[in-house]
Protein backbone atom coordinates (compact mmCIF):
# COMPACT_ATOMS: atom_id res chain seq x y z
CA UNK A 1 0.00 0.00 0.00
CA UNK A 2 1.23 3.48 -0.71
CA UNK A 3 1.43 6.58 1.32
CA UNK A 4 -1.90 8.46 -0.34
CA UNK A 5 -3.88 4.72 0.18
CA UNK A 6 -2.56 4.59 3.49
CA UNK A 7 -3.32 8.40 3.95
CA UNK A 8 -6.98 7.52 2.43
CA UNK A 9 -8.02 4.31 5.00
CA UNK A 10 -6.44 6.24 7.98
CA UNK A 11 -8.53 8.90 7.61
CA UNK A 12 -11.76 7.08 6.76
CA UNK A 13 -10.81 5.47 9.57
CA UNK A 14 -10.68 8.59 11.93
CA UNK A 15 -13.85 9.76 10.46
CA UNK A 16 -15.43 6.33 11.66
CA UNK A 17 -13.98 6.58 14.82
CA UNK A 18 -15.46 10.65 15.06
CA UNK A 19 -19.05 8.38 14.00
CA UNK A 20 -18.37 5.93 16.91
CA UNK A 21 -18.16 8.78 18.76
CA UNK A 22 -21.29 10.62 18.00
CA UNK A 23 -22.76 7.63 18.45
CA UNK A 24 -21.67 7.30 22.18
CA UNK A 25 -22.33 11.14 22.75
CA UNK A 26 -25.89 10.31 21.58
CA UNK A 27 -26.49 7.55 23.83
CA UNK A 28 -25.11 9.65 26.92
CA UNK A 29 -27.38 12.19 26.09
CA UNK A 30 -30.75 9.63 25.49
CA UNK A 31 -31.04 10.96 22.04
CA UNK A 32 -33.88 9.25 19.99
CA UNK A 33 -32.99 5.12 19.64
CA UNK A 34 -34.13 5.20 15.79
CA UNK A 35 -31.74 8.32 15.51
CA UNK A 36 -28.92 6.13 17.08
CA UNK A 37 -29.45 3.30 15.07
CA UNK A 38 -28.92 5.33 12.13
CA UNK A 39 -25.46 6.71 13.19
CA UNK A 40 -24.63 2.82 14.00
CA UNK A 41 -25.49 1.93 10.46
CA UNK A 42 -23.93 4.52 8.87
CA UNK A 43 -20.45 3.52 10.96
CA UNK A 44 -21.11 0.18 10.22
CA UNK A 45 -21.59 0.83 6.56
CA UNK A 46 -18.20 3.04 6.32
CA UNK A 47 -16.19 0.94 8.18
CA UNK A 48 -16.80 -2.14 5.47
CA UNK A 49 -16.33 0.19 2.73
CA UNK A 50 -12.88 1.15 4.82
CA UNK A 51 -12.68 -3.17 4.60
CA UNK A 52 -13.42 -2.91 0.98
CA UNK A 53 -10.74 -0.20 -0.07
CA UNK A 54 -8.45 -3.12 1.96
CA UNK A 55 -9.48 -6.27 0.45
CA UNK A 56 -8.87 -4.53 -2.56
CA UNK A 57 -5.32 -3.04 -2.20
CA UNK A 58 -4.49 -6.55 -1.10
CA UNK A 59 -5.84 -8.56 -3.81
CA UNK A 60 -4.45 -5.58 -5.92
CA UNK A 61 -0.88 -5.46 -4.31
CA UNK A 62 -0.12 -8.43 -2.02
CA UNK A 63 -1.82 -10.79 -3.80
CA UNK A 64 -0.71 -10.16 -7.02
CA UNK A 65 2.95 -9.95 -5.81
CA UNK A 66 2.85 -13.63 -4.62
CA UNK A 67 1.72 -14.84 -7.36
CA UNK A 68 4.17 -13.49 -9.62
CA UNK A 69 6.56 -14.76 -6.81
CA UNK A 70 4.89 -18.43 -8.20
CA UNK A 71 2.99 -19.18 -4.66
CA UNK A 72 -0.58 -19.64 -6.61
CA UNK A 73 -2.09 -22.21 -4.22
CA UNK A 74 -0.97 -20.85 -0.80
CA UNK A 75 -1.96 -17.43 -2.12
CA UNK A 76 -5.63 -17.73 -3.56
CA UNK A 77 -6.09 -19.89 -0.04
CA UNK A 78 -5.39 -16.90 2.07
CA UNK A 79 -7.54 -14.69 -0.19
CA UNK A 80 -10.34 -17.07 0.28
CA UNK A 81 -9.79 -17.10 3.64
CA UNK A 82 -9.75 -13.72 4.10
CA UNK A 83 -12.77 -13.09 2.03
CA UNK A 84 -14.79 -15.62 4.44
CA UNK A 85 -13.88 -13.84 7.45
CA UNK A 86 -14.42 -10.34 5.90
CA UNK A 87 -17.79 -11.70 4.55
CA UNK A 88 -18.57 -12.96 8.11
CA UNK A 89 -18.34 -9.32 9.54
Amino acid sequence: MNDEQKRDVINRLKRIEGQVKGVQRMIEEDKCCADTLDQIAAARAALYNAGVLLLERHARDCVMEAMAEGGEGEVIDELVRVIKKFARS
